[in-house]
Parts: structure tokens; sequence; C-alpha cells
């Protein structure tokens, strides 16, 4: 039951943080292209993500702060080339071929984000924010 509720926690604090990277990808988009902006949107997720899952979802681990970013950015990473190939394909390849014209940035981004999610709750909980030893 334990795992249910961290997980149920992660997905939520998970949400807040890709609310964060979708809003944040819209205004970027004001300054520099859809692709960069998928990108720069990724580092404020990520940042809150990070926060958040350290102060509200998993027990301390014991690491140094600056180690658990490490480890916390080396699964992101993993996550951010999911994000970019998923949005960036749909978007720019996929929609235009189908005629997909409903805010087919958004609809992308969205899809995106949603695919590395356990993923990434596996590699934070194992990894990341697991006890030090």
């Amino acid at each position: 039951m334990k795992n249910k509720k961290e997980f149920t926690q992660f997905v939520l604090v998970g949400g807040f943080a890709a609310a964060v990277n979708f809003f944040s990808r819209i205004a970027f988009s004001q300054w520099v292209g859809f692709s960069t902006a998928v990108v720069a949107a990724y580092g404020v997720g990520m940042i809150t993500a990070y926060l958040l899952s350290k102060f509200l979802v998993f027990k301390p681990s014991g690491k140094q702060a600056h180690a658990e970013f490490f480890h916390f950015t080396l699964i992101n990473l993993a996550a951010v080339i999911q994000v970019w190939l998923i949005s960036v394909g749909l978007a720019e390849y996929l929609f235009p071929w189908l005629a997909f014209e409903f805010h087919p940035e958004e609809v992308a981004h969205f899809i995106g984000l949603s695919v590395p999610v356990i993923t990434s709750y596996l590699g934070h909980k194992h990894f990341t924010f697991a006890r030090k030893s």
C-alpha cells in the first residue's frame, strides 16, 4: 500500500511539474522555436519536479542534494529524449501527415510528457532517492 501511495504522490507531483513544463513551453515559444522551447521548458519542469519529489514524495536518502540532483538529471536526460522525440515527431511529422490541426504542438507536447511516467518513477525510487547504504 505504501508504494501505491508513493506512486500516486509521484504522479500528482509529476502532473504539477508537467503543467509547469507545458505552460512554460508556451511562454518560451514566444521567443524560440518549438523544438528549443520543448527542451527549455523541460528544464523548468525538471527543477520543479526535483524539489517537489524531494520534499513531498520520497523519504530522505541521506545523500547530498547535489548528488541527488545529478542522479535526477541523469534519469531526466533519458526522459527528455523520449519527450522530445515524441513531441517533435508528432507535431512536425505525424500530425501534418494526418492533417491534424487542433492545437498540434500542445497535443503533441502533452502526449510526449505523458510517456516517461513509469520509467521515471522507477529510476528516481531506485536510483535518485534510494537510501544511501
